[in-house]
């Protein structure tokens, strides 16, 4: 068996990255950036006056000036004479002739004039290109875009936006005892409810699901939905039939199909049966029937392989030391990744494992935000001892 480490490093080697593609700035929200962006030009374009108050010359101040204009924001350009003052709003363009911005709390108007004390020059200026000046780096290709970015932008006047495709993710779901969830399972069946997570999974990843449907326990059924995800699909997901029982057949139908089989069996729990091979470009991924070593296993792989397809720089998720409450015991051979609730707690991070911690018990995602680590050699992480852990989410 590999280590985790080591089928992660194999399968990051092997995927390919998709195309770019322009999308409107509205849709790109979560999406992977496709090449550097500079600023095409100044941010402000102009200068403008950062408070309310009276835009004046410094060199005229302190004194008493008149009121020559008024000015707001989206105001024309406008011509000052020399000796007086304008009074300006948030926002509004400085005439050129003007240096300086009095906040109008400071200022006391007298008849058509103003009283207003010394003001070095640029004070209460936000001058043109100060926040961003033409030509400057923005945002560097591989960067997840983020709701700020789209603001940052849309300033800019990004309309487009070049970002890397999304990957069309096939899931095929094995087993004569699956059913739909919109069917009441019978004696022996179960809800398919590892394709609803799996696709949440992958929209949460940055790409697209395409849910095949239930291929029952027979060779040639898997085959022919393999076959469809590869004419229409970047990647392909299976579950369940990965072992080595009688009707196990999704190994067969790989090597059917045309997939080269390169690795299979992790030293991880749950989730030793992942398997990985490739047909050309398209990685195809075989997961545990169990639903929650499906879900490790997508944490651990799949999620950190469709991001490198979107040429994403960072695709594993944020790991920080938790200090293990109650410890855990294991046999020595495998990696063991428990889910946890992370709460912080006197300036730390503390993880609680959850009570059940078999493959089959969906109750223990519940609650979970983070996967500790116990790594293959340990038999025991102490009481309260330190540990890695995997965030699922902030903590």
């Amino acid at each position: 068996m590999q280590s985790v480490a080591d089928a992660l490093r194999a399968v990051l080697a092997r995927v390919s990255r998709l195309g770019a593609q322009d999308v409107p700035l509205d849709g790109v929200a979560g999406r992977v950036l496709a090449t550097d962006l500079a600023a095409p030009r100044p941010l402000p374009g102009f200068d403008n006056s950062a408070m309310d108050g009276y835009a004046a010359r410094a060199a005229d101040l302190p004194g008493t000036l008149p009121v020559a204009a008024t000015i707001y924001a989206g105001g024309a350009a406008v011509a000052m004479p020399t000796g007086t003052v304008a009074r300006i709003f948030t926002g509004a363009p400085l005439p050129p002739e003007l240096d300086t911005v009095v906040i109008q709390e400071d200022a006391e108007v007298v008849g058509e004039a103003v009283a207003l004390p010394a003001s070095p020059p640029g004070d209460n200026v936000r001058r043109t290109g100060e926040d961003l000046a033409a030509g400057a780096p923005v945002l560097a290709a591989g960067t997840r875009l983020v709701p700020w970015h789209l603001g940052v932008l849309a300033a800019l006047g990004f309309a487009q936006v070049p970002v890397a495709r999304r990957p069309r993710v096939a899931l095929i779901a094995t087993g004569d005892e699956l059913v739909d969830v919109a069917t009441a399972p019978g004696f022996g069946q179960l809800v398919d409810s590892s394709a609803h997570a799996l696709a949440a999974l992958v929209r949460e990843a940055g790409g697209v699901p395409v849910p095949l449907g239930i291929a029952r326990d027979d060779r040639g059924a898997v085959a022919a939905l393999l076959g469809r995800a590869l004419r229409e699909c970047d990647a392909i997901v299976t579950t369940g039939g990965v072992s080595v029982g009688e009707r196990d057949h999704v190994h067969a139908a790989l090597g059917e199909a045309g997939i080269a089989l390169e690795l299979w069996k992790v030293a991880m729990k749950p989730g030793k049966p992942f398997s990985f091979g490739m047909r050309g470009d398209v990685p195809v991924f075989g997961l545990p029937g169990n639903p929650v070593s499906t879900v490790v296993a997508f944490e651990l792989f799949l999620r950190p392989a469709l991001l490198a397809m979107q040429g994403a720089a960072v695709v594993e998720r944020t790991r920080a030391t938790v200090r293990l409450a109650g410890g855990y015991r294991k046999q020595a051979g495998r990696a063991h990744y428990l889910r946890a609730a992370v709460a912080r707690e006197g300036g730390e991070l503390v993880a609680r494992p959850h009570g059940k911690q078999g493959s089959a018990m969906l109750s223990s995602l519940l609650a979970c935000n983070a996967l500790v680590e116990v790594a293959a050699e340990l038999t025991e992480v102490a009481a309260d001892a330190l540990a890695p852990a995997i965030l699922l989410e902030a903590v």
